[in-house]
């Protein structure tokens, strides 16, 4: 028999909205919070598990391309900046 994929879930503002909360309060939540959170946004603790790694994913990206972007800058700012004698 084949595999079924998942269907994708949609979250809905307001349920964005509580999992970004939940997400600046506790990047790792144990399995007795993805249940709270999971009862609180109205889907499956298994739902609120992947949000959790794809949004902890997200985060890793978003912060690897600013320590980059950091470099850069300050590179950048330093071969540009005028040399005093």
């Amino acid at each position: 028999l084949p595999v079924r994929k998942k269907s994708r879930t949609f979250y809905s503002a307001e349920q964005l909205e509580e999992l970004e909360k939940t997400f600046q309060e506790d990047h790792y939540p144990d399995n007795e919070k993805r249940r709270e959170i999971a009862a609180v946004v109205g889907v499956t603790p298994q739902r609120i598990m992947v949000w959790f790694q794809n949004r902890r994913a997200k985060w890793r990206k978003t912060e690897k391309l600013n320590v980059k972007g950091n470099k850069k800058y300050s590179a950048s700012a330093a071969l540009s900046a005028p040399l005093v004698s």
